[in-house]
Parts: C-alpha cells; structure tokens; sequence
C-alpha cells in the first residue's frame, strides 16, 4: 500500500484514525501496531513474520545488553544483536549480489553455478533494520532505555508512516513520545497539511517529470546531448521530490498521530558543498551513518588519512545500503571522494562564499544521480556518454516524439519549485531570506495571516492533487526499492 493511492487516502487512513482515537491512551500502542502490520502485511503477508522476528530479536537482546552493559557479557550481547541484524539484511538484501558478483567473475551466471531461485528483497528492510540497530546500540551506549514495553517497541518498529521509507527513527528520540505524547486539532491540521504538501510533490512534480527521466535512461545508448541532459535533470527533480513528498507524508501521519518525527530533507539544492548536501539530504540517514559507523570507525580522531579513508567507507556503505548493485558502490565512491576531498583541502568551510559553488555542487550532485538511477554501470556510463557527445546533439531523433511540452513545462515548473521552496518558506515564516538560508534550519513561527494564506493555498493544492491523482496510473515511490 502506498500513500497516494486511493486505497491508503479513502480506506486505510480515514478507519486507522477513527479507531487510533477511539482507542484509550493505554491500548493505542496496540492500535498503532496492528494498523502498521495490515498495512505492511497489504504488500505481502509473509514477511510480516520477518518484520515481527527482527523486532523480537532486538527487544530481548537489547534487554541482555542493558542487564550487562558496561562489561564483557553485555558487548558480546551486543555484538549477538549487530550480528544478528546485519544478517538478517544481509541474506535478503544482498545474497543475489555476492553470487551474481561471483558468477560474474568466474565467468558464468547463477544459473551456472546450480543456483535456479532468487530471494525476494522484503519492502522497508532497510529502515526498521537500522531502526533496531540504533536501539540496540543506544542502550548499549546509555543514551536509550531498554525498559519499554515491547507493544511500544513493536510499534516504533513497525510505525506505518515511516516503516516503508523512512525518515530514519531512533527509539531514544521516541521513547517519551510513546509514555506521553499531546493531541490537538491544531497539531492534526499541521500534519494534514504537511502530508497534503508531500501528496502534492509527489504526484504533480514526481510523477509529472518521470517520463523525461525514464525516456532518457531506457534508451541510453540512442539518446543524445540534449535529451541525456534532460533526462538527468529531470531524474535529479524526481527524485527529491519523490522522497521528500514521502517524507514531509510520514512526518505529517506521525503529527496527526501526536508523533513529532525528525526531519529528513532541509532544501538540498541550494547547498554549496557536497558536505553540505549531506547535511540537507536524507538527513536521518547521513545522520545515522555518522553516529553509528563514522564514529565508530575513528570519525576523525586518528589522523587525517584515516579520517579521509573513513569517510569514503561510510560514503560506500551508505551507497550499498541503498542497494545490492555496483552503480551504489561507484555512486558512494564519488560522493565519498568529494566529501574528503572538501575536509582535506578545506573547501567545505569556504564554498559559501564563492559564487560559484552553487553551480558546481549541483553538477557533482547530477552525475552522482546519473550512476543512482542507472540499472546497471553499463547503462550509467551510456548516459554519461550521451551527456559529453557520444550520439550527436539529438541522438535517435525518433525518441524526440515522446517528449512533449507538457513534459518539458512540468519540468521547468519543478526546477522552479526546487528553487523557490527556500524562500517560499522564509515569506511564510515572515523571516528575511538570507537568515534562512545562512541557518539551513527549520522557519520561525509562521504568522497568523500567513497561516490563512498557507491553509488556502494548502487546500487548492491538495483538491487539484486528489484530482490529478484519478486521472494518473499506479506510482510506487521510488525509495520503496531500497
């Protein structure tokens, strides 16, 4: 089930709320669990089972490593658990990878090597995975409490509005939510609007430059110059827009359930460095990675070749974490390289203030996300051909009938969007601009008229979204295939 379907918006979400606040406060851990597993279980009921046992797994042992923790017994209890996790993501995750990779370099395919089955990657592993893996390692550290009851933990895990996609949760971060959180029509409205907004990215910007980037990337090796450009940009606006639609809808879902969730994208494109785009991109999961791994590597307290080593393993891992693929791994590379690059030569702390900084790091971005979407190296580096020449300006100029100007005016009004949602921000919250985006933080208080103009607008946007949405196909969200 996905939230801009008719199944979620009309039937899933209007019965789960009636019944969430006509549950009592001490039985709403219990609603919210057997919400989340139906909509889990929508998509397929047997890895519920999974879903159920990775959290058991990690509530049991998290209560062995906050018995122990301190000593021997209570880090081997903890390695149990990494262990165990990573396993769990491992076999599903990446098993076909190793043996495909193996294959590969003997010189045959699976096939060839008597394997004839395939495992099928369980939606959202990757989230609640990471999820119980901080758990466990936050009470390891102190900075979680291991006495929850496990209702509450089950329902952190599986938490519908951000099991399938994110943002990226911490159980500390949580915990005193789920003894004690606040309802109000105020607080509902916010995360109605706020998941109307998210709606909206998704299905009138998303889903609307889509078919530029899917027309480009399926046929990489006729494609010329001009649709190759196209076809990146118009990936690079899907993309975020996409995700970030999915994430401002589970943020706003967690409002409208008392939940106060982290944010996960903070106006990327306007970032002035690679180091600064991992401050405003997929912020729960960089993050993550800067706690839980970069940290644990050494961070940067064991010299600076060390410190650039560790930043380009995070970088590779964060790449393969996205998926079982060669393309992740040469994309973790390049924005590795990058991010040590800007430590090494100290660009990070002086882009701000070179004009063209800006420019720079979106291009970096670009043919980052060229390598992302690409369905294998081959196809990435066929798209990057195209980009520098390789088929002529217009390449198969009969592929040039399916791009219409609908098409190419959407993607214009996204490029405008992206850039203006800043300052959009900073109008509302009657802030100056240049405060906002020195700070790279969240806006002021908003106004009471600004409230009204943000509510109409809100509403225009949502009824022409559902409109919309009647009229367009199935569109799962792309970050539902990592």
């Amino acid at each position: 089930m996905v939230f801009s379907s008719e199944s979620f918006l009309f039937l899933f979400l209007p019965v789960f709320l009636a019944a969430y606040y006509l549950t009592p406060w001490k039985a709403k851990s219990y609603t919210i669990l057997v919400g989340s597993y139906i909509f889990y279980a929508w998509w397929r009921v047997d890895f519920l089972g999974l879903l159920f046992l990775t959290t058991g797994f990690a509530y049991l042992v998290g209560q062995r490593i906050a018995a122990n923790r301190g000593t021997a017994r209570g880090k081997a209890w903890l390695a149990l658990g990494v262990a165990g996790c990573l396993g769990v993501l491992g076999v599903f995750k990446y098993l076909n990878f190793f043996i495909d990779s193996f294959a590969a370099l003997v010189g045959t395919d699976a096939a060839g090597l008597g394997v004839h089955w395939r495992l099928l990657l369980p939606i959202g592993i990757s989230f609640y995975v990471f999820q119980a893996l901080s758990f466990l390692i936050d009470v390891w550290r102190g900075d979680a409490r291991a006495d929850a009851r496990f209702i509450d933990f089950a329902a952190f895990i599986a938490l519908f509005p951000q099991l399938i996609a994110g943002p990226i949760l911490r159980y500390k971060d949580l915990e005193d939510q789920f003894k004690e959180r606040s309802h109000s029509l105020e607080m509902f409205s916010d995360g109605m609007a706020r998941f109307l907004i998210g709606l909206a990215k998704k299905v009138l910007l998303a889903d609307a430059v889509a078919p530029l980037a899917n027309l480009a990337f399926d046929n990489s090796a006729d494609v010329g110059v001009t649709l190759a450009w196209l076809g990146a940009m118009a990936y690079m606006l899907q993309l975020y827009f996409d995700f970030s639609g999915y994430s401002d809808m589970a943020i706003g879902l967690g409002k409208m359930m008392g939940f106060t969730f982290v944010e996960n994208f903070r106006y990327p494109y306007i970032s002035r460095s690679i180091t600064e785009f991992w401050r405003r991109w997929h912020i729960s999961l960089s993050n993550w990675l800067r706690d839980y791994l970069y940290i644990s590597l050494g961070g940067n307290r064991k010299g600076s070749a060390r410190t650039y080593l560790n930043l380009m393993l995070v970088m590779v891992l964060g790449g393969l974490w996205h998926g079982a693929n060669w393309t992740f791994v040469l994309w973790g590379l390049w924005h590795g390289g990058f991010l040590a690059l800007e430590r090494a030569t100290g660009y990070d702390r002086r882009a701000s203030g070179l004009t063209w900084s800006l420019p720079w790091t979106l291009l970096c971005v670009l043919i980052g996300w060229v390598m992302f979407r690409a369905i294998d190296v081959g196809q990435g580096f066929e798209i990057y051909a195209a980009m520098l020449g390789a088929n002529g300006w217009a390449g198969d100029q009969a592929l040039w009938l399916d791009v219409t100007r609908e098409s190419v005016a959407l993607m214009i009004i996204a490029i405008f969007v992206a850039w203006a949602e800043p300052h959009i921000a900073g109008f509302l919250a009657d802030a100056p601009q240049a405060s906002l985006m020195q700070r790279g933080s969240e806006p002021a208080a908003i106004s009471t008229t600004s409230q009204l103009a943000l509510s109409s607008f809100v509403l225009a946007v949502g009824m022409l979204t559902v409109l919309k949405l009647a009229e367009q196909n199935f569109s799962p969200f792309l970050y539902f295939q990592f």
